[in-house]
C-alpha cells in the first residue's frame, strides 16, 4: 500500500481540454503510471490525424499513453499496471466493471455538475442551456451505472451571464484540480466522505446531437441565447440562411418580436435580428461556410446586409 501520495500508482483516463489541468496536477502529486485517452481523430477539412488534448499533454510530460478503441474489451493492459486508484475525467467511454472493481482505493470520477443533477454526457452544456445560475464539480466513486456512485466531495460555483461552454469548462476544470488536491490525501488515509446519492433527485442529460445544434425560433429568445452560449466554442449552434449553414457564436436579446417567427426582422450595424416566440434574437457573431468566425459588424463590411432583411431562416 502506498505510504505517501507520490507512492500512489494512478491510472488517469481523460480526453478533452477540461481534463488536461487535472492530469497535470495528478502528475505533480502522484505516480501516474498510465494515461488512457480516446484514439486520435481526423480533424479539419484536411482530415489530419490529431491526438486528444490529454494524449498530447501526457506525451509532453513523458507519460505512457494507451488509446484503446473499446475499453470494455481492451481493459487488461490497464489492470496490468496495478493501479492503486483509477481517476477519470471526461474520458468518453463506459468503464467496465472489471476496472471499477480492481483498484484498492477505488475508481473515482470527476463530474461536471452537482450530482445527482445532470447525470450523463453533457452536464456543463446542459446547465448553461437550461439557464441555471450555479453548477459545480462532484468527485465520486464509480459504479456500473452512470454517475450514480457515492459522493466524495462537491463544490459549487456561479454561472456568469457571459459564460460560454468554453469559459465555464475551464473554470470547472480549475475547481476540480483544487478539490483533488484537498481530497486525495484524505482518500489515501481513508478519511474522505462517502455519501450515497439520492436517486429520486436525479436528472439526466445526453450527448449533444447534430439536431441539438440547430436553433428553433419557435423557442424563446432567452433559451436560444443560452443555447448559443452552451454550444460555444464547440460544436456551435447554427441557422440556415439561403441554403447556407451559418454557425452562431454570440447573440443578444432584443425587443419584442412583431412578426413571423424565424423571420429576419431587423438589420443593424453590428447585428441582425430574428423573430422568436417572444423577443428578437440579435445575432452578433457568426461563422459562414469556409470562412473564419467574425463579428457581424465586420461581416457587413463586405456583405450586403440589406439583403438579409425579411429572409425566413429555416431548413
Amino acid at each position: 500500500m502506498p505510504k505517501t501520495l507520490k507512492d500512489m500508482k494512478v491510472v488517469f483516463m481523460g480526453t478533452p481540454e477540461f481534463s488536461v489541468p487535472i492530469l497535470e496536477k495528478l502528475n505533480e502529486l502522484t505516480d501516474v503510471v498510465l494515461v488512457v485517452s480516446q484514439p486520435d481523430k481526423e480533424v479539419g477539412r484536411k482530415r489530419i490525424l490529431t491526438p486528444s488534448p490529454v494524449k498530447a499533454k501526457a506525451l509532453e510530460l513523458g507519460l505512457e499513453v494507451y488509446t484503446p478503441n473499446k475499453i470494455k474489451q481492451e481493459y487488461e493492459y490497464v489492470l496490468n499496471q496495478h493501479p492503486d486508484v483509477i481517476i477519470t475525467a471526461a474520458y468518453g467511454q463506459i468503464v467496465p466493471k472489471q476496472m471499477i472493481d480492481y483498484p484498492s482505493y477505488g475508481c473515482i470520477n470527476v463530474h461536471g455538475s452537482i450530482l445527482p443533477k445532470y447525470r450523463g454526457a453533457s452536464p456543463i452544456q446542459s446547465a448553461i442551456m437550461n439557464g441555471d445560475e450555479t453548477t459545480g464539480i462532484t468527485l465520486m466513486y464509480m459504479e456500473e451505472t452512470m454517475d450514480t456512485g457515492a459522493i466524495i466531495q462537491a463544490k459549487e460555483i456561479a454561472i456568469e451571464e457571459n459564460d460560454t461552454y468554453g469559459t465555464l469548462n475551464m473554470k470547472l476544470s480549475e475547481l476540480a484540480v483544487s478539490i483533488l488536491e484537498k481530497e486525495l490525501p484524505k482518500i489515501l488515509e481513508g478519511e474522505n466522505f462517502d455519501i450515497p446519492q439520492r436517486d429520486e433527485d436525479a436528472t439526466y442529460c445526453t450527448k449533444i446531437s447534430r439536431e441539438d445544434e440547430r436553433l428553433d425560433f419557435n423557442d424563446t429568445a432567452k433559451h436560444l441565447h443560452d443555447k448559443v452560449r452552451a454550444l460555444n466554442p464547440s460544436p456551435l449552434a447554427n441557422i440556415m440562411i439561403n441554403g447556407e449553414e451559418w454557425k452562431v457564436l454570440e447573440t443578444k436579446i432584443g425587443e419584442s418580436s412583431k412578426g413571423e417567427i424565424g423571420l429576419i426582422s431587423e438589420v443593424n450595424k453590428d447585428s441582425f435580428g430574428i423573430n422568436t416566440s417572444d423577443n428578437v434574437l440579435l445575432i452578433t457573431k457568426v461563422k459562414r461556410p469556409g470562412k473564419n468566425e467574425m463579428l457581424v459588424k465586420d461581416l457587413f463590411n463586405g456583405y450586403n446586409k440589406d439583403s438579409l432583411l425579411n429572409i425566413k431562416v429555416g431548413d
